[in-house]
């Protein structure tokens, strides 16, 4: 057994459904440490709901200068992800038990085989293997882990990044280990991911008897002109790396529930994902103004789930493009596809992020798994990252 595969099933074991984190960070920390990391424990979120977060850092030797010259700054590589696991839905439809690591047909079976336990034991064995080959790098490493991805994400990852932003803390390259891959380790990687805006839009009318329409206002009636425009609107083309914005009703609620009254209320919930071609304001502009040419009287609250990023072909992308050529042979595919991941708060203070895993068919399933196949390339993509901006570092 690998030394991948061994920690993989030690962190499947503990079970670790948001926002527990079962013991995971500690794990790691204790295989960090004696390589020289300072590891430290953030922990955030009311009592109830109380999230673990995990920053890890080992830095390069200070040089023996009063100042080193900026070019000569050390650049520091994140590797970032999340312990906590998705509920594992009725239990007695797996086919082995959800938080005992199973083989089976070449698979590693249990709950966060895929998202993503295995890139966490990659993480951690490439930097090991990484540090004996080169114990004195010219590249600072760092691991930045959450127990509150799965969950709302108020007090996971974007707590971490505040708090390293008020420090100061520079970061220059992150690699989240989602699970980007669709049929093979690094055929796919996300170097960007779309901005999510939410809406609740109540729209008021006049709630009455159902055969009495002229002593009442339907606001259902009212509001259905003014979908049906939002519905055809084109927020924006997208761009060479993003598809166009989309404009998506996700659910109606109007009525009592008796049959025979004319609702005074209709709550319409609805999302954007939206590319870099626009912005939450402009879209929140546009929207308002159909609303307003329906002269609708209604409430309206926002929620912005995320920004949008993209981290352009460069240094990162390069070095992670070598890695996955070398190891696998494959030419990966950039892709900002899919939902949200914590990338976009990493983002906002790190100005190259990239997405990289294992294949990503069975996330929050029944009977979830890995091919043992993939578990090894990926552990070798990440070590072959390290080396690539490392050597990139010392030229």
């Amino acid at each position: 057994m690998t030394a991948t595969l061994q920690l993989t099933e030690q962190l499947i074991s503990m079970a670790s459904v948001t926002p527990l984190d079962g013991g995971c960070q500690a794990l790691i920390a204790d295989r960090l440490r004696p390589l020289g990391f300072v590891c430290e424990t953030i922990e955030s979120g009311p009592a109830d709901f109380r999230v673990t977060n995990l920053w890890a850092k080992r830095a390069v030797a200070p040089v023996d200068s009063a100042q080193a010259a900026p070019e000569k700054v050390a650049k520091t590589l994140v590797f970032a992800g999340h312990t906590d696991v998705v509920p594992t839905g009725p239990v007695q439809q797996w086919d082995s038990a959800p938080f005992v690591p199973t083989h089976r047909d070449g698979k590693l079976f249990g709950r966060g085989a895929s998202d993503m336990k295995t890139s966490l034991a990659a993480f951690v064995v490439a930097i090991e293997e990484f540090i004996a080959a080169h114990p004195a790098p010219a590249l600072n490493i760092a691991l930045l882990l959450t127990s509150d991805e799965e969950g709302p994400a108020l007090d996971g990852t974007v707590v971490v990044c505040q708090q390293l932003q008020a420090r100061g803390e520079v970061l220059d390259y992150c690699i989240v280990g989602e699970p980007t891959s669709v049929e093979r380790t690094g055929d796919m990687i996300k170097n960007g991911r779309r901005g999510t805006m939410s809406g609740k839009l109540t729209v008021k009318g006049v709630q009455g008897h159902i055969a009495y329409p002229h002593l009442a206002k339907n606001p259902i009636h009212l509001a259905a002109p003014a979908l049906a425009e939002l519905v055809g609107i084109e927020w924006d083309k997208g761009n060479d790396f993003f598809p166009p914005t989309t404009w998506q009703v996700s659910n109606i609620h109007g009525g009592t529930g008796a049959s025979n009254v004319i609702p005074g209320q209709v709550v319409i919930d609805f999302n954007f994902r939206f590319s870099t071609e626009s912005t939450p304001d402009s879209l929140q502009k546009r929207l308002a103004s159909v609303l307003a040419k329906h002269e609708l009287d209604y409430d309206l609250a926002w929620t912005i789930g995320g920004l949008p990023f993209l981290t352009t072909p460069g240094p990162l992308v390069d070095a992670v493009r070598d890695a996955i050529r070398a190891e696998t042979g494959l030419e990966t595919q950039l892709s900002t596809t899919g939902g949200t991941s914590d990338g976009r708060f990493i983002a906002q203070v790190c100005p190259q992020v990239i997405e990289l895993g294992p294949p990503n068919a069975t996330i929050h399933k029944i009977n979830e798994h890995v091919k043992l196949a993939d578990i090894e390339p990926l552990k070798n993509i990440y070590r072959r990252v390290l080396e690539n901006l490392n050597q990139a570092a010392r030229a």
